[in-house]
This record gives structure tokens, C-alpha cells and sequence, in this order.
């Protein structure tokens, strides 16, 4: 299945001013038997999204509260506010048993491609982190003791200097470099990647301590908030992760993805845990 079809949810009737939504968690996107989340934010986006009536997501905040596991899930989500250029909503996206998993404030709007000319005035005092081609980087295979299922669903292919840590050695800088994609079907075609994914774009990559002297294991995520600047274009995506601050048990790692014509379209910077070791 897509990544569209597997975060996709389902509109329900309305209660107390509340727009719900009925989705799934669905096999396969977990890491250590715990739902990957990016994934998780992508099926609450896709509801407040829907209960919007914006196309695009622009900036979402996620509180994480606990795992989410295979199985249906539903999604709640209240207006705050609906301007002539944004809507903002809050939402919960709860687990079977109805116990919420995150907690989420999203504001949604419409969004330019990168293939359209730029209206705006801008500044960009960066540049697509420098790697070898989405070809000559190999694609990460599925390692069950690093990463797992979740590999079978994207197409991540690693900077070589930042993938040393599958073998066991450090790269010595807290950074993670690489390509993302969605897999190729059986047809040989990708879908390409959304707005919506970008969200998962930006919680797909291994952890940026993994090639730090600090332990390997589960980093979970306490707060993700992406900012989504533009539609990408075509093709895969370039990203780049780095945490500056190691501190009191939590890191944090601040991303960066550009589209093939080397336009910035998200930026994210996630809290998380310390593995302990």
C-alpha cells in the first residue's frame, strides 16, 4: 500500500463541535514495535488537514504521550481559528482504547510549488547539505536490530560518512545526511512525496547521536514541530539532521529538507530522549 493509503482516515460525524476521524495504524511502521513518529503525526495531520478545508500543512506541533501500536485510531480535532489565509486547529489522536498518543496544534494554508516563480522577497544563508547522488548512496536495508520494519516502508539512502554507525563505528559529529523517497512499486514508479510527507520526511532518519559516543538504542520523542515552506518538486528529497546540545537527559535535532531543484520546503527541530545505557 501508499503512504497516502496507510495514513489515510476517514471523516465521522461531528460531536459537540468536535470533527472526528476514524485511521489506522497499520503494520509495518514501527521501530522496535513502537509506530514511528512521523507516521503517527502524518494520519492526525491528514484529519486536521480535512477539518481545515487548507490544503497544506504549514506548522504542526506534537506532543508525543505515548507509543502508538498496529490497530485503529481515531482522530479528534477542534477549530481555533479561520483567517482569510490560515486556519489553525487543535486535535488529539487517540488509540483504540481512547487514550490520547499525541497531542497536536497544526496551522494549515495554502502553499506555492517550488516550480512556481516566488512572489515573495528571500534571504536563504544555507545550501542542500553536499552528498554523493540519490544513485551512488546505497539504500539503508532492513537491520532488525536498528531499525526494522519501518526501512521497508521509505527509501532512505545515507551520506556514506554518516552511515558508519550500522557497522559499528562513529563518525565523531552528531549528524545524519541522507536521501528520502518513497520505495519504487511493482510498477517501477514512486509516489511522490507531499506536504503531508514531508511531516514523515522529518522523523524518518536515525538518530543524529547514533554516531556520537552515547548509547544506540530507542530515542523517544517528547515534542516534533515541522514548518512547511513549499511543495516540493519531483524526486527525492535532500535532508539534513544535527544536534548541538546534549543536556539533562534530552537532545534535540534540528532538520533540514530541500527538494530536487535545491529549494529549502521544511525545517523541524524535535526533542527527545537520551537512550539509556
Amino acid at each position: 500500500m501508499s503512504f497516502a493509503a496507510d495514513t489515510a482516515v476517514t471523516r465521522l460525524a461531528p460531536h459537540e463541535g468536535t470533527v472526528r476521524f476514524a485511521g489506522e495504524v497499520h503494520d509495518g511502521w514501527d521501530i522496535g514495535g513502537n509506530a514511528n513518529g512521523g507516521y503517527l503525526l502524518a494520519i492526525a495531520a491528514r484529519a486536521m488537514r480535512d477539518a481545515s478545508g487548507r490544503p497544506d500543512p504549514v506548522s504542526v506541533t506534537a506532543h508525543y504521550l505515548r507509543p502508538g501500536k498496529p490497530g485503529p485510531v481515531s482522530v479528534e480535532v477542534q477549530p481555533v481559528k479561520e483567517g482569510k489565509t490560515f486556519a489553525s486547529v487543535r486535535a488529539n489522536l487517540l488509540g483504540a482504547d481512547g487514550r490520547p498518543l499525541l497531542s497536536l496544534l497544526g496551522t494549515f494554508g495554502t502553499l506555492s510549488s517550488t516550480l512556481d516563480a516566488s512572489e515573495h522577497h528571500e534571504l536563504v544563508d544555507a545550501a542542500p547539505p553536499e552528498m554523493p547522488s540519490f544513485e551512488e548512496c546505497k539504500p539503508r536495508q532492513h537491520a532488525a536490530e536498528l531499525a526494522p520494519a519501518f526501512m521497508d516502508k521509505v527509501d532512505l539512502r545515507l551520506h556514506p560518512d554518516d552511515s558508519v554507525f550500522s557497522s559499528g563505528q562513529k563518525s565523531g559529529e552528531a549528524r545524519m545526511r541522507g536521501w528520502f523517497a518513497w520505495p519504487e512499486g511493482a510498477d517501477g514508479e514512486r509516489e511522490e512525496v507531499d506536504t503531508i510527507g514531508l511531516l514523515q520526511a522529518t522523523d524518518a532518519f536515525p538518530p543524529t547521536i547514533f554516531n556520537v559516543e552515547l548509547p544506540v538504542g530507542w530515542v523517544p520523542t517528547v515534542e516534533l514541530t515541522t514548518h512547511v515552506r513549499a511543495r516540493p518538486a519531483p524526486g527525492p528529497l535532500r535532508c539534513e539532521f544535527t544536534t548541538r546540545f546534549v543536556t539533562g537527559g534530552f537532545l534535540e535535532e534540528d532538520g533540514e529538507v530541500w527538494d530536487a531543484t535545491g529549494r529549502l520546503v521544511a525545517q523541524s527541530r524535535q526533542l527527545a530522549l537520551v537512550p539509556r545505557g
